[in-house]
Protein backbone atom coordinates (compact mmCIF):
# COMPACT_ATOMS: atom_id res chain seq x y z
CA UNK A 1 0.00 0.00 0.00
CA UNK A 2 1.63 3.62 -1.24
CA UNK A 3 -1.04 5.83 0.05
CA UNK A 4 -1.03 6.89 3.62
CA UNK A 5 -4.42 7.15 5.23
CA UNK A 6 -5.04 9.43 8.02
CA UNK A 7 -7.66 9.52 11.11
CA UNK A 8 -8.92 12.68 11.85
CA UNK A 9 -8.49 13.77 8.37
CA UNK A 10 -10.86 14.86 5.69
CA UNK A 11 -12.27 12.12 3.84
CA UNK A 12 -13.99 11.84 0.34
CA UNK A 13 -16.01 8.86 -0.93
CA UNK A 14 -13.58 8.18 -3.56
CA UNK A 15 -10.89 7.38 -0.20
CA UNK A 16 -13.63 5.58 0.84
CA UNK A 17 -13.42 3.72 -1.95
CA UNK A 18 -9.91 2.93 -2.24
CA UNK A 19 -10.01 1.83 1.59
CA UNK A 20 -13.04 -0.53 1.22
CA UNK A 21 -10.72 -1.77 -1.96
CA UNK A 22 -7.36 -2.15 0.32
CA UNK A 23 -9.28 -3.90 3.00
CA UNK A 24 -10.45 -6.31 0.83
CA UNK A 25 -7.18 -7.03 -0.68
CA UNK A 26 -6.09 -11.00 0.08
CA UNK A 27 -2.22 -9.86 0.75
CA UNK A 28 -2.17 -6.85 2.42
CA UNK A 29 -5.67 -6.11 3.63
CA UNK A 30 -7.50 -7.28 6.90
CA UNK A 31 -7.38 -11.20 7.20
CA UNK A 32 -11.45 -10.57 8.19
CA UNK A 33 -12.61 -8.30 6.06
CA UNK A 34 -10.76 -10.13 2.72
CA UNK A 35 -12.75 -13.07 3.04
CA UNK A 36 -16.31 -11.63 3.69
CA UNK A 37 -18.98 -13.30 1.12
CA UNK A 38 -22.55 -11.62 0.68
CA UNK A 39 -23.52 -14.96 2.55
CA UNK A 40 -21.31 -14.19 5.75
CA UNK A 41 -22.42 -10.47 5.67
CA UNK A 42 -25.72 -11.08 5.59
CA UNK A 43 -26.21 -11.06 9.83
CA UNK A 44 -23.74 -8.08 9.97
CA UNK A 45 -26.24 -5.85 7.90
CA UNK A 46 -29.07 -7.05 9.71
CA UNK A 47 -27.15 -6.08 13.02
CA UNK A 48 -26.34 -2.93 11.57
CA UNK A 49 -29.59 -1.82 10.57
CA UNK A 50 -31.13 -2.96 13.48
CA UNK A 51 -28.69 -0.74 15.54
CA UNK A 52 -29.86 2.41 13.29
CA UNK A 53 -33.68 1.71 14.12
CA UNK A 54 -32.55 1.73 18.26
CA UNK A 55 -30.76 4.76 17.92
CA UNK A 56 -33.65 6.52 15.77
CA UNK A 57 -36.08 4.96 18.77
CA UNK A 58 -33.43 6.63 21.40
CA UNK A 59 -33.25 9.76 19.27
CA UNK A 60 -29.35 9.36 19.42
CA UNK A 61 -27.94 11.68 16.76
CA UNK A 62 -24.91 10.54 17.39
CA UNK A 63 -25.02 7.09 17.43
CA UNK A 64 -27.52 7.17 14.17
CA UNK A 65 -24.62 8.85 12.54
CA UNK A 66 -22.29 6.20 13.42
CA UNK A 67 -24.67 3.67 12.77
CA UNK A 68 -25.48 4.69 9.15
CA UNK A 69 -21.79 4.54 8.49
CA UNK A 70 -21.89 0.98 9.40
CA UNK A 71 -24.85 0.74 7.39
CA UNK A 72 -23.06 1.92 4.36
CA UNK A 73 -19.82 -0.24 5.37
CA UNK A 74 -22.30 -3.53 5.16
CA UNK A 75 -23.43 -1.68 0.99
CA UNK A 76 -19.77 -0.58 0.34
CA UNK A 77 -18.46 -4.25 1.38
CA UNK A 78 -20.81 -5.92 -1.09
CA UNK A 79 -20.88 -3.57 -3.91
CA UNK A 80 -17.52 -4.35 -4.02
CA UNK A 81 -17.44 -7.95 -3.20
CA UNK A 82 -20.00 -7.73 -6.63
CA UNK A 83 -17.21 -5.80 -8.46
CA UNK A 84 -14.06 -8.42 -8.02
CA UNK A 85 -16.78 -10.69 -9.37
CA UNK A 86 -17.76 -8.76 -12.43
CA UNK A 87 -21.53 -8.73 -11.40
CA UNK A 88 -21.50 -5.17 -10.66
CA UNK A 89 -19.74 -1.83 -9.48
CA UNK A 90 -20.84 0.82 -6.54
CA UNK A 91 -20.71 3.25 -9.64
CA UNK A 92 -23.60 0.89 -11.13
CA UNK A 93 -25.56 1.01 -7.30
CA UNK A 94 -24.90 4.95 -7.61
CA UNK A 95 -26.20 4.80 -11.04
CA UNK A 96 -29.77 2.36 -10.64
CA UNK A 97 -30.51 4.13 -7.76
CA UNK A 98 -30.50 7.96 -9.11
CA UNK A 99 -32.11 6.61 -11.94
CA UNK A 100 -34.84 5.03 -9.76
CA UNK A 101 -35.16 8.38 -7.62
CA UNK A 102 -35.53 10.42 -11.15
CA UNK A 103 -38.04 8.34 -12.19
CA UNK A 104 -40.14 7.60 -9.17
CA UNK A 105 -40.81 11.27 -8.89
CA UNK A 106 -42.07 12.43 -11.83
CA UNK A 107 -43.65 15.47 -9.95
CA UNK A 108 -40.16 16.85 -8.83
CA UNK A 109 -38.25 15.90 -12.17
CA UNK A 110 -40.52 15.50 -14.84
CA UNK A 111 -42.51 18.67 -14.28
CA UNK A 112 -46.02 16.39 -13.23
CA UNK A 113 -47.99 18.12 -11.05
CA UNK A 114 -46.82 18.17 -7.73
CA UNK A 115 -48.96 15.87 -5.16
CA UNK A 116 -51.23 17.53 -2.44
CA UNK A 117 -50.09 15.40 0.10
CA UNK A 118 -47.43 12.92 1.33
CA UNK A 119 -49.98 10.34 0.47
CA UNK A 120 -50.81 11.24 -3.01
CA UNK A 121 -47.00 10.97 -3.62
CA UNK A 122 -46.09 7.91 -1.80
CA UNK A 123 -49.24 6.86 -3.75
CA UNK A 124 -47.81 7.55 -7.41
CA UNK A 125 -44.29 6.15 -6.09
CA UNK A 126 -46.24 3.04 -5.89
CA UNK A 127 -47.66 3.31 -9.18
CA UNK A 128 -44.33 3.75 -10.79
CA UNK A 129 -42.95 0.76 -8.94
CA UNK A 130 -45.96 -1.72 -10.35
CA UNK A 131 -45.13 -0.33 -13.81
CA UNK A 132 -42.20 -1.10 -12.98
CA UNK A 133 -42.40 -4.50 -11.88
CA UNK A 134 -45.18 -4.91 -14.47
CA UNK A 135 -42.48 -4.05 -17.59
CA UNK A 136 -39.76 -6.37 -16.17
Amino acid sequence: MNKEYKEGAAHSMEELLEIIHVLRDPEEGCSWDSVQTHESLKKCLTDECEEVLEAVDNMDDENLCEELGDVMLQVLLNAEIAAERGAFTFEDVVNGLTDKLIRRHPHVFSGMKRPDTPEEALAMWKAVKEKEKANK
